[in-house]
């Protein structure tokens, strides 16, 4: 799934089929290259945001989180939030890449699998830092 796919989707609630917002971004944990939390836009409560560990199902027309109670657990351990569309990406060295056009993540592990860049594709597994300057990712080796 891609993460422009991911955004305005309804975020459910499983267990009382509550509506608790919509998904405005996603988090990369880029140590991990993962995603990390889902961001809200329309949360009716304090959840701004969600930890991808309360998240049971995404699909083409819903995220599903198991709970209210779970969506609201694990907040305080979540990485600092980094825009990664339209980020600059830079190699380890400081070669630019372009910008980041677009993620494919799996939806079920969050696993990030592949970045989409002005100037091509570059893995998940070549993801080494977000922040609020650029994305780093690891040079392709020689």
């Amino acid at each position: 799934m891609l993460f422009t796919q991911a955004f305005g989707l309804p975020v459910i609630t499983a267990d009382d089929a509550t509506t608790v917002g919509k998904v405005a971004d996603l988090t990369v944990d880029a140590h991990n290259a993962t995603v990390a939390a889902v961001r809200l836009s329309g949360a009716s409560d304090r959840a701004g945001m969600l930890a991808w560990t309360a998240v049971e199902a995404v699909g083409p027309d819903a995220v599903i989180v198991r709970s209210r109670v779970t969506a609201e657990q694990d907040q305080d351990r979540l990485p600092a939030h980094h825009r990664a569309l339209g980020s600059r990406v830079l190699t380890e060295h400081g070669a630019e890449h372009g910008t980041v056009r677009d993620i494919a993540f799996d939806p079920v592990s969050g696993r990030v699998l592949t970045l989409y860049t002005a100037l091509g594709e570059i893995t998940g597994a070549r993801l080494m830092g977000l922040g609020s300057y650029a994305t780093v990712v690891r040079a392709e080796p020689v």
